[in-house]
């Protein structure tokens, strides 16, 4: 039986937020985190936007610096 993943938190709409507020496509976004040395793919970006994959810190501390926002932003209003 496959075991559906319970997302913890939905940030993803918080990041996807963020993102538009800094007017940055998702490929934008990933070429200044691969630039970073974090690796990651559209695929993969587009899952934790969409809370279908959750996020590493290495990568919440990335999108924070280059949303020039604090990591605990992507908590607000969190149910």
């Amino acid at each position: 039986m496959m075991q559906k993943i319970r997302m913890d938190m939905s940030i993803g709409s918080n990041i996807q937020k963020m993102r538009y507020q800094c007017k940055l496509t998702q490929d934008q976004v990933i070429a200044k985190m691969n630039l970073m040395d974090i690796p990651i793919s559209k695929s993969s970006y587009a899952k934790i936007e969409t809370n279908r994959m959750n996020i590493k810190v290495s990568e919440l501390v990335a999108l924070a610096e280059i949303f020039h926002c604090e990591v605990g932003d992507f908590f607000k209003d969190l149910k």
